[in-house]
């Protein structure tokens, strides 16, 4: 069995009536500035009251003894969670989509007017460890990746390191606790934790608008070198678990502790599910090509339409390989209609792919 790469995220009595009024709006617009003072003295201070704040993880754990202002990002989606509390890293890892400063359309705004990072690579060897010391970071955020212990160890030479969490697999980390973490590391929990309630408070929507998803079983896979099946700890598949669905009983039996694994052609019954979200090349040969598989082929999911195929390379794509607090969002809009198309007991519904 075979694993993929890993790389498989912010104015006369006229006159005087004038007069008064712009009197007042003068005097309006003191006290706002005034307001707006106190309220970035209020946030200065209670993120100043988060620190020194102790986070653990895979290597132990890292204290952060003030709040960052140089944030270079190594995980491959951290970035997302940054921006969203406010926050610029000065550096980020690309993983895919290829955007400017590694950031997506869907996080764009939260970057407002700042500089975009730069961009450092990982390609497959570990991090640039010189240059994220040149960029002379004081906290480096490995949340959501798979650091060696050696690695970790080189790039605490030069800033708190906060790593990937024990309790789950390598790039396993939910988005939940990814922004949570990174959050307590920003000075930032409450406003973490609202972000998170907002996201959550959008799944719950969704699985009121199709209570028909509750018990629905489902799957994610994508055609890399024959059949790669992403496993439960897979942010992938935590959107179908977060929608209600029920992924495979065996999977992680089958997978094994990694994100996912490619499997032989006598599982592919792991496949026959409700719904089978498909991360494929494209929308077009890539289906043709897997239809013409004569034992995929023949399964009911095949037989009866239930797949949703999502283009790898597009911007849906990477949002939902990316799965972030600022991305799933954007992957709800278009992912729900086409998981209701699959799931609705009719053959003849075309599960139809989104605009953009």
């Amino acid at each position: 069995m075979s694993r993929a790469p890993r790389a498989l995220r912010l104015t006369g009595l006229l006159a005087s009536t004038v007069l008064l009024t712009a009197t007042a709006a003068a005097c309006g617009s003191d006290s706002d500035s005034a307001a707006d003072s106190d309220t970035k003295a209020s946030q200065d201070s209670a993120a100043a009251g988060a620190f020194p704040v102790t986070l653990a993880h895979k290597f132990g754990s890292t204290t952060v003894k003030s709040e960052p202002r140089r944030i270079v990002t190594v995980g491959l989606t951290d970035q997302d969670a940054v921006l969203a509390l406010g926050k610029v890293p000065v550096g980020t890892t690309e993983w895919l989509g290829g955007y400017k400063g590694a950031i997506g359309p869907w996080a764009r705004k939260d970057l407002g007017g700042a500089k975009a990072p730069t961009v450092l690579k990982d390609s497959g060897t570990g991090p640039q460890v010189e240059r994220i010391a040149a960029l002379k970071p004081d906290l480096i955020l490995a949340v959501y990746g798979g650091l060696t212990k050696t690695q970790y160890e080189s790039l605490s030479k030069f800033a708190p390191v906060v790593a990937q969490p024990k309790e789950f697999n390598d790039y396993g980390v939910p988005w939940q606790q990814q922004t949570e973490e990174i959050g307590k590391a920003l000075g930032k929990s409450a406003e973490a934790k609202k972000l998170v309630a907002g996201v959550e408070d959008k799944f719950a929507a969704a699985k009121k608008a199709h209570p028909e998803f509750a018990g629905a079983t489902g799957v994610v896979a994508t055609p890399y070198e024959g059949t790669f099946v992403f496993g439960s700890q897979d942010p992938r598949s935590r959107l179908l678990s977060d929608l209600g669905f029920e992924l495979p009983k065996d999977l992680d039996k089958v997978i094994g502790d990694e994100f996912g694994a490619n499997i032989s052609k006598e599982r592919l019954d792991l496949l026959d599910q409700d719904a089978a979200l498909w991360i494929a090349p494209d929308t077009t040969s890539s289906v043709k090509k897997l239809h013409a598989d004569k034992i995929y082929g023949d399964l009911d999911v095949a037989k009866q339409g239930r797949e949703v195929f999502v283009k790898e390379t597009s911007d849906y794509g990477n949002a939902v390989s990316l799965s972030t607090v600022l991305s799933i969002p954007y992957v709800l809009d278009r992912l729900v209609p086409q998981l209701a198309a699959a799931v609705d007991g009719k053959p003849a519904t075309k599960v139809e792919n989104p605009a953009s």
